[in-house]
């Protein structure tokens, strides 16, 4: 049944002032219009008020007072959410974990490091790398998003093909529950079959269960060596039908990421005339998609053996000529276009992401059926992303379509699109989560009976529903 949430007032005002203090409080509605929306097409729901907490007890003593007195509660990171996650959709309060921004530990021996949410990726990436360590997890948005907003949408990233996504590197989490009990999920182990595994269910949950205020991670040696290679294909499809020969051919890539022509001049463009950072790759007629390959590891001889079996497996498909990256620089170079598709799109023109996931093997089809439903429909798509698992970023543009064709038949296009990825085996999203932006197409790919036992969760969790509502469900 439908929540009757509280409106904040004058005197929870007051309350919430002397938890956080007065400098960790916002009520104006110019600074609050920030914390309103993210990078979900062009979502705004202004919330009553937007708190900034230091600590898990502040937290905790937010959440005791706003489940008292059934207010809704939005948890929020680096505001980079591509499905509305993070967006306060029943106004009430956005709790923010931009004071969270410490590395409090990193443990060389075991391998680990305590670290808080508000952590952007980047810079815990490059602490440990300091010391030789490895975090893998590297979403595009990775200089500006939040560890924390990673964890609650189980973000992956080019590397993920290899090394796994966020949920693989998580050991323990510190949660603030909806009724404000502070608690930790587990223990600082590898191994654990002591319950049910708390700490998985709250990865990719959206902020629905709780709010994370300290994380452990385990971590890895960080690889010395690489090797990078620009495959141009002739469609598409010739493209995906690559990637599963390079597996077959016992080759395991630390990236393998997928970008279609237009993907890349658009990025291009965006690149030479927003950030004054031009990169030229030739785009000769005939030549329609492109692979993005990278090797890891610590010998060379062993990485140039590997790009050797790629070269000869690309023997087999229509291809133009590879570019290998033979500095660091051009690496970058390479690199910097894929991770600038998204921005690039969204500089050129309104946007719906989705981030489907199928089953490799199933893209070439996947692939295909994007583009026809889009000519069925009357949109423009740019289609690109984690190919080598499965994952495809797929950024529809409103262009000149109306505002009214935009929200119903665009929309109803996307629910084809869903409905051939779930034909495929496959299923809505791989990493941007559920949120808003794809909750009325649940049932497409999870039945009744899984929802009612996610729902179940909930409510074990939340039983007053004041977390995140209206996300998911």
């Amino acid at each position: 049944m439908p929540v009757s949430y509280t409106t904040v007032g004058e005197n929870l005002l007051m309350q919430f002032q002397q938890i956080v203090g007065k400098a960790n409080i916002i009520v104006d509605e110019e600074h609050k219009y920030q914390y309103s929306h993210d990078e979900t097409e062009d979502y705004s729901f202004m919330p009553d008020v937007v708190l900034k907490p230091g600590s898990a007890e502040e937290v905790s003593a937010i959440l005791k007072l706003c489940n008292e007195h059934v207010i809704p509660v939005t948890p929020r990171g680096g505001g980079t959410g591509l499905s509305g996650g993070a967006l306060p959709v029943q106004k009430g309060v956005v709790v923010s974990m931009e004071r969270f921004n410490r590395i409090l530990e990193i443990d060389e021996l075991n391998l680990q490091a305590t670290v808080e949410p508000g952590v952007i990726t980047q810079v815990f990436q490059d602490t440990v790398k300091e010391k030789g360590l490895f975090y893998p997890p590297d979403p595009s948005s990775r200089g500006s998003c939040f560890l924390g907003g990673n964890l609650g949408e189980n973000a992956g990233g080019p590397k993920a093909v290899k090394y796994g996504v966020t949920r693989d590197y998580v050991l323990n989490l510190q949660v603030v529950l909806p009724t404000g009990e502070i608690i930790w999920t587990a223990a600082n182990v590898l191994k654990n079959s002591t319950g049910y595994n708390l700490t998985q269910l709250m990865i990719g949950s959206e902020g629905t269960l709780g709010i994370i205020t300290k994380i452990v991670f385990k971590l890895r040696s960080y690889p010395t060596q690489d090797v990078t290679l620009l495959v141009p294909f002739s469609t598409s499809e010739e493209a995906c039908r690559a990637i599963s020969a390079i597996y077959m051919a016992g080759v395991t890539p630390s990236g393998m990421e997928f970008m279609e022509r237009e993907a890349i001049i658009k990025t291009q463009e965006y690149l030479a005339t927003v950030l004054n950072k031009k990169v030229n790759i030739d785009l000769p007629e005939g030549i329609n998609a492109h692979l993005l390959i990278e090797l890891d590891g610590n010998d060379q001889e062993v990485l140039m053996k590997e790009a050797e079996t790629i070269m000869n497996v690309l023997e087999q498909f229509e291809t133009g000529e590879v570019l290998f990256a033979d500095t660091v620089e051009q690496k970058e170079a390479l690199w910097r276009i894929r991770r600038n598709v998204s921005p690039a799109v969204n500089y050129y023109s309104l946007t719906k992401s989705e981030d489907v996931v199928v089953p490799r093997g199933n893209l070439p089809k996947l692939v295909t059926a994007i583009k026809s439903i889009g000519k069925q429909y009357g949109f423009n798509s740019v289609v690109y992303g984690h190919a080598g698992d499965g994952n495809l970023h797929i950024n529809i543009m409103k262009e000149a379509l109306s505002d009214a064709y935009w929200h119903k038949e665009v929309n109803e296009g996307i629910g084809e699109i869903f409905k051939e990825v779930v034909r495929l085996g496959g299923t809505l999203s791989g990493e941007h989560g559920i949120g808003i932006a794809k909750r009325p197409y649940m049932s497409l790919a999870v039945s009744e009976v899984n929802l009612r036992l996610m729902r179940g969760i909930k409510a074990a969790f939340d039983p007053n529903g004041i977390l995140n509502p209206d996300k998911i469900f």
